[in-house]
């Protein structure tokens, strides 16, 4: 979506802002669910899913390549710091692996239709709702894989399915806002 804005502009510019969005969005995708562990204690991570409303608007705005990116970033960076600076990782580790795969799908999937948002705003709903189902999917066999039986596997998708409704609501609706925005600025 970003990419109609900045096709004016040279590659070396073109890839500093969008360099700098990222950063902005791995940091947002750290500090959202540092917000909802404080507010709404140690499970509400798990259920509102913070960190992947950042990725999503990654994908959507900045396409597959740095949605991929944000969505590896974003849980390791969180794991590092939070490891490093807190002492209490956040994911845990055990959990890193899985939110890296699934996360990487979710900026992938959603970055599909970055070019075609750009043109029709109201797709964004299918792209959060794609990268959500390819998503969940990916954690799912990424859990059996791991060695967890398929009732655990769907117990942790499950406990997110709030974080995807607030999100598959909420999610379209900036990102159609960010799209009249640019779209203004040709």
């Amino acid at each position: 979506m970003l990419d109609a804005v900045l096709s004016k502009h040279k590659p070396l510019i073109r890839i500093t802002v969008k360099g700098v969005i990222s950063l902005c969005l791995v940091l947002a995708a750290f500090a959202l669910p540092q917000i909802a562990h404080l507010a709404g204690g140690s499970s509400a991570g798990a259920r509102f899913l913070p960190m992947y409303a950042p990725v999503l608007v990654a994908g959507c705005l900045l396409g597959p390549v740095w949605g991929i990116g944000v969505g590896v970033l974003s849980p390791v960076f969180s794991f590092a710091l939070t490891t490093l600076a807190l002492g209490n990782a956040m994911p845990a580790a055990a959990r890193l692996p899985y939110m890296v795969a699934e996360l990487a799908v979710f900026g992938l999937v959603s970055g599909f239709f970055s070019r075609r948002i750009a043109k029709t705003p109201l797709l964004a709903f299918p792209a959060v709702l794609a990268a959500q189902l390819a998503g969940r999917f990916t954690a799912f066999l990424a859990f059996l894989i791991g060695g967890q039986s398929a009732g655990a596997a769907w117990t942790s998708i499950a406990a997110g399915l709030t974080g995807l409704y607030v999100q598959l609501a909420l999610l379209p609706l900036l990102i159609m806002g960010l799209a009249a925005l640019l779209r203004r600025d040709r």
